[in-house]
């Protein structure tokens, strides 16, 4: 197995537990080359057997800031075929057979929060925040999250999550189920890692074979999923709402919508 996936992920171990790095300071936004290179880098843990447990961890401030729509370069911002690229890689992080636990540091935002939804565990400093912030970009939300936060949180919760676009406090978020854990910000990835060598102390085929079962048909709903999020995404992106969106959250403040 590879210490170094890309630029921008590596992967170390702790006895049998896989630390996987996300190091694309300071927002870790989404691109299609970095999710390809954690989905290689989880493809390698799989197959590798050492691993029974996966902490997947960001450096920054922010765990994931999602897609940054400002980029005149990424491929996820310039077109809809980047969308869809970038679909085909979380298809990939949901299809991962060794359990993960997710160190949140900081802001969990849009594809961000769809990437924090692929572990099975989230650890939360009190600074984090998760939020599915699609409707003040005047866009549709992706990365399965259509599928995946009713599924974790109920359907009622996540409606006030994407119709809003609140941000959801640490200590909500734990009350929601949508994170299992709050620590001190300082203790945060020592936490998930002590959470995720809990798993791995159990025996692996059962943990696998247990994994499987709790998450069957998941990485084919999410696939089924994403392919009507970015029908509405495609609508939706090249409205005059849209780049209004962009621009409203890049200047922080509220959208001056025209309805088209």
């Amino acid at each position: 197995m590879k210490s170094a996936y890309g630029d921008h992920v590596t992967v170390a171990t702790d006895g049998n537990v896989a630390v996987v790095t996300l190091n694309r300071p300071p927002h870790n936004f989404v691109s299609v080359d970095f999710m390809r290179d954690l989905a290689d880098a989880l493809d390698d843990i799989d197959g590798h057997g050492a691993a029974r447990a996966v902490v997947l961890q960001s450096e920054g401030k922010t765990f994931c800031g999602g897609a940054d729509f400002s980029s005149d370069t990424d491929r996820v911002a310039s077109g809809m075929d980047g969308v869809q690229a970038l679909y085909a890689q979380a298809i990939r992080l949901f299809s991962a057979e060794t359990p993960i636990v997710a160190a949140v540091q900081g802001s969990a935002v849009g594809a961000g929060l769809g990437l924090a939804l692929t572990a099975d565990f989230r650890v939360a400093a009190p600074e984090a925040r998760f939020v599915a912030n699609f409707t003040k970009l005047a866009f549709h939300p992706g990365f399965g999250l259509t599928y995946t936060l009713p599924r974790l949180i109920g359907p009622q919760r996540a409606n006030l999550m994407f119709l809003t676009g609140r941000r959801i406090k640490a200590e909500q978020a734990l009350e929601w189920g949508l994170c299992d854990e709050v620590v001190p910000a300082e203790e945060l990835r020592a936490a998930a890692l002590r959470l995720a060598a809990e798993i791995a102390e159990n025996a692996p085929l059962a943990t696998v074979s247990t994994r499987k079962t709790l998450r069957a048909g998941l990485a084919e709903a999410v696939k089924a999923q994403t392919v009507i999020e970015h029908r509405e995404q495609a609508l939706l992106r090249v409205t005059e709402d849209f780049k209004e969106g962009v621009r409203s959250v890049a200047e922080r403040r509220p959208g001056n919508w025209v309805g088209r």
